[in-house]
């Protein structure tokens, strides 16, 4: 058997917000670069294998290894680190938080690769939202931020959207959602468990996970102008569907998508100390200077979300900046739209070379 492509560093029993523990944690990383040069901390996003970042580095990039140390971390649940697909202890696998995964992130960097201070935190989707988290979890431990086609806050349409999905998926074990960011009713005296599917259960139920969040991903406009035949080359929208979306889902395990849904939809920076739940007041504690690029045809995370975001920070902290694109939200990752690539690391540059 091959040798994965990344690291892994122990965590020991990781203790979690809600009180639960992950027992005999870990996280996966990946490192590019010198360790002496300046230090980037780029996390996965939602279902992303730490490879689904690759196509943001490069030597022609600014994420150039040749220039800095760039830190690729993974979330629990991405089925590198810790998550129900490589999890051993017997039960339910424990509710993680975007601050129980940053705060292993920091463990990370800090006690193992041995860094104390970061250039910039940057990710897209999920990896934005980790971004903001780290600005307001460790406010100076970085000097710039950038989260793109991602946010703070999961919004209450948000949560709608991906409650669909987790719904979709669930009926396939016919169990029911327990509420946005809440798991599923299981009846475990009889031995429902979401860490175990039969083949049936996880074709029928990615697949349908799969064309749920077709109509997500990317934008009205991308559908009208037909891009997933001119730029995808797909023959036709049922040749789309099953060889994009469905094969996405399917390459997934659905306790890890689950694992990760949960933390998506419990998203919010201001739920740890000292904020307290005042949003406002976690944003405005943000020292890093900060470059937010929402998608402008995204429809999951809305400039308008973002346009509130940049005005609760201190003046001078936050930038707005919109992807001109109409893929949705892919116009921020993971690298097929080769224009919004070549505008995002435009900005990057710009952004990184001012400060």
């Amino acid at each position: 058997m091959s040798q994965p492509d990344y690291s892994t560093y122990p965590l020991g029993d990781w203790a979690l917000q809600s009180g639960e523990k992950l027992l005999n944690a870990h996280i996966a990383y990946k490192t590019f670069g010198d360790p002496t040069f300046p230090a980037i901390i780029y996390p996965t996003w939602f279902s992303g294998l730490l490879s689904d970042n690759y196509w943001l580095i490069g030597t022609d990039k600014t994420l150039n290894p040749e220039k800095y140390y760039i830190i690729l971390p993974a979330l629990f649940g991405n089925g590198q680190s810790t998550s129900p697909s490589n999890y051993t202890a017997p039960g339910s696998f424990p509710k993680c938080s975007f601050y129980d995964n940053v705060r292993a992130q920091h463990e990370l960097v800090t006690k193992h690769l041995g860094i104390t201070h970061a250039r910039a935190v940057l990710g897209w989707s999920m990896g934005a939202g980790q971004s903001y988290q780290w600005a307001t979890q460790y406010p100076g431990f970085m000097d710039l931020v950038v989260p793109f086609c991602g946010s703070a806050r999961t919004s209450l349409h948000n949560k709608v959207f991906l409650e669909g999905v987790k719904t979709a998926l669930l009926a396939a074990k016919g169990v029911v959602s327990r509420g946005a960011g809440e798991g599923a009713v299981l009846k475990e005296e009889e031995g429902e468990t979401l860490r175990v599917w039969g083949e049936r259960e996880r074709e029928v139920g990615l697949r349908a996970f799969g064309r749920g969040y077709a109509g997500w991903g990317f934008s009205q406009a991308f559908y009208r102008e037909k891009l997933y035949e001119t730029a995808l080359g797909y023959k036709d929208l049922e040749h789309f569907m099953q060889n994009f979306w469905e094969s996405w889902a399917l390459s997934k395990d659905p306790g890890n998508l689950l694992t990760m849904l949960q933390t998506w939809q419990n998203g919010d920076v201001s739920l740890q100390e000292p904020y307290n739940g005042d949003f406002e007041k976690a944003l405005g504690a943000i020292k890093a200077k900060t470059l937010v690029l929402p998608g402008k045809t995204d429809l999951y995370f809305p400039p308008e979300d973002s346009e509130y975001e940049v005005a609760c920070m201190q003046s001078g902290i936050g930038t707005l900046d919109v992807f001109p694109s109409i893929w949705g939200h892919w116009a921020g990752g993971p690298g097929q739209s080769k224009d919004d690539v070549r505008w995002l690391d435009e900005r990057l540059a710009e952004f990184f070379d001012k400060d």
